[in-house]
């Protein structure tokens, strides 16, 4: 008789392997659809879902819980770095990896405070960002090694970067006005894209000039357009 257990347990088929489910959130088109083309081809990976915006994709995660999203940070509306924020807020735990065209130097640090567990520029190969997906699946961060490198010297040294740009000094909402303001949008605009009051807006403008030393509203103009510019953000 023991023999017979014995090979019934044996002739149990084994339980196939489920795919890690990744949901994807970007606000260009192409870039859900090329995402979603190379995850498909991954054979322990799976889209459970897309968004445009953040408030979409909050939404979707809360019903799907995927393992792991992978967001912008330029969103119609609220940001990425928000959207990292609302899922820590309501102690989601799905991990999650920023991929975006914004410098890693300004923004890696940020989005990984912000909730993510980590952070890769669009410009990387395919492979590269499918590095990045499984080593935030199994449990770790994921930086460029140059970025790394900065971050382990910036906690050795135990004192802020001296040599961060300007920008590097504004809060996260300060340097979303700034890049709006970069890219042309009046206070009005900003106001609506944000969810605050005109007022709000006025106050964070008050505040980029004195943390940046700008003289008046033509210097930030000029300045936030020039970065937005150079960093390919418009």
């Amino acid at each position: 008789m023991p023999g017979n257990a014995l090979i019934g347990t044996a002739s149990q088929p084994k339980p196939k392997q489920l795919r890690s489910r990744v949901f994807i959130v970007d606000d260009h088109p192409l870039i859900r659809e090329g995402l979603s083309r190379l995850i498909s081809l991954q054979s322990d990976l799976s889209v459970c879902g897309r968004a445009a915006t953040s408030q979409q994709a909050l939404k979707s995660i809360l019903v799907l819980k995927p393992d792991i999203v992978i967001l912008d940070l330029t969103l119609s509306g609220s940001s990425g770095l928000d959207l990292l924020k609302d899922m820590k807020l309501r102690s989601i735990t799905s991990r999650s990896l920023v991929l975006s065209m914004h410098e890693e130097s300004l923004y890696a640090e940020r989005a990984l405070r912000a909730g993510a567990q980590g952070y890769i520029m669009k410009h990387e190969a395919s492979n590269e960002v499918l590095k990045a997906i499984h080593r935030i699946l199994d449990g770790e961060i994921y930086l460029s090694d140059r970025m790394a490198a900065k971050m382990l010297h910036k906690i050795a040294e135990g004192a802020p970067d001296e040599k961060t740009s300007p920008e590097g000094a504004l809060s996260d909402r300060e340097l979303q006005v700034y890049q709006s303001i970069g890219r042309g949008r009046g206070t009005r605009q900003i106001a609506e894209d944000l969810h605050i009051s005109p007022k709000t807006v006025e106050s964070y403008r008050a505040h980029i000039k004195v943390k940046m030393h700008l003289k008046n509203a033509h210097e930030l103009t000029q300045h936030a357009v020039h970065w937005v510019e150079r960093h390919h953000l418009n």
